[in-house]
């Protein structure tokens, strides 16, 4: 069973990190063939015996950046999927916002509980969504619409916005397996940031460096 998590946990750092670099990429691209054409075209001017080639090279490289309008669409594609695909992972690495600095004032017994109660929210809510998410692309993947100026490569809206309910999915067995921790008495929390404890830590040094 760990070995399996370690696997997942690696697919899914590796996933994101793929989604960061192919949006880097992509936007590099666009924006590289929107700004060099400009290049070529003030070359052309500036020498007038190789005009004829540097003009060539702009012509070449402005309809490239015309024909990259899929550029953003993609961008935008991959962006969601990043969203909904980093929500269960930042539950993992704790990627939240603390704020439960007054439940950390309580015992450790009520503590558990209040983390119960939480994960129970949690679970209704990342539930709820993943039903009413599904029922929504269900209705989106029959009408069969073509994505914006992704159409034309065979993307539909369906394909992109598949990822809501996956990543619903995915958080309710994140924090099903939170749950299954706390009622083991394996953790107290539900493993959120604690920014109370760190900003203590980090006056407590600035104290004793004066």
């Amino acid at each position: 069973m760990q070995t399996l998590r370690r696997v997942w946990e690696h697919l899914e750092e590796s996933f994101i990190a793929f989604l960061l670099a192919a949006m880097t990429l992509v936007t590099f691209v666009y924006v590289m063939f929107n700004n060099v054409y400009t290049l070529f075209f003030s070359l052309a001017d500036k020498w007038a015996l190789s005009a004829d080639f540097f003009n060539a090279l702009g012509d070449h490289t402005l309809s490239w950046a015309q024909e990259m309008t899929w550029s953003v669409a993609l961008t935008k594609a991959m962006f969601g999927w990043l969203i909904f695909f980093g929500i269960s992972y930042g539950v993992r690495t704790a990627g939240h916002l603390g704020v439960d600095a007054l439940v950390k004032l309580t015992k450790r017994p009520v503590q558990r509980l209040l983390g119960m109660l939480a994960c129970l929210c949690c679970l209704a809510y990342a539930g709820l969504f993943m039903v009413a998410s599904y029922k929504w692309v269900s209705a989106v993947m029959t009408a069969q619409i073509g994505a914006e100026d992704l159409a034309q490569y065979g993307v539909d809206v369906g394909d992109i916005v598949i990822i809501v309910p996956i990543g619903f999915a995915l958080v309710f067995i994140r924090y099903l397996e939170i749950f299954y921790r706390l009622f083991t008495h394996r953790q107290v929390g539900l493993g959120l940031a604690d920014e109370a404890g760190e900003a203590s830590k980090l006056a407590s040094g600035h104290e004793e460096r004066h």
